[in-house]
């Protein structure tokens, strides 16, 4: 019997990373062996982190090691989606306004 396929992406933000992430090298702002060196230090820093948040840690730590956004805009950015996704109701998209 073979056994039921998993989702490749189990929120829609994992797909939107994986998204984020290629459409950034596509553009050069690192090149794939950057990113397996970030991801692979992300996940080893924390191995019972979720693949796919240790995907977005890379990602984030990328971004601001390339210059395309500061440690304080990417604390400031995260503390907005928090606050929003607080006032959202359940079921709802949550807007950043």
């Amino acid at each position: 019997m073979i056994p039921p396929e998993r989702p490749t992406f189990n929120e829609p933000w994992e797909a939107q990373a994986f998204a984020m992430a290629v459409s950034l090298n596509e553009k050069g702002l690192f090149t794939w062996t950057e990113w397996a060196a970030a991801l692979a230090a992300e996940i080893s820093a924390d191995e019972s982190r979720p693949y796919y948040e240790s995907w977005l840690a890379a990602l984030e730590k990328l971004v601001e090691a390339k210059s395309m956004m500061t440690g304080k805009e990417r604390l400031a950015r995260i503390e907005a989606w928090d606050r929003a996704a607080r006032a959202t109701p359940h079921g709802k998209p949550i807007e950043l306004r």
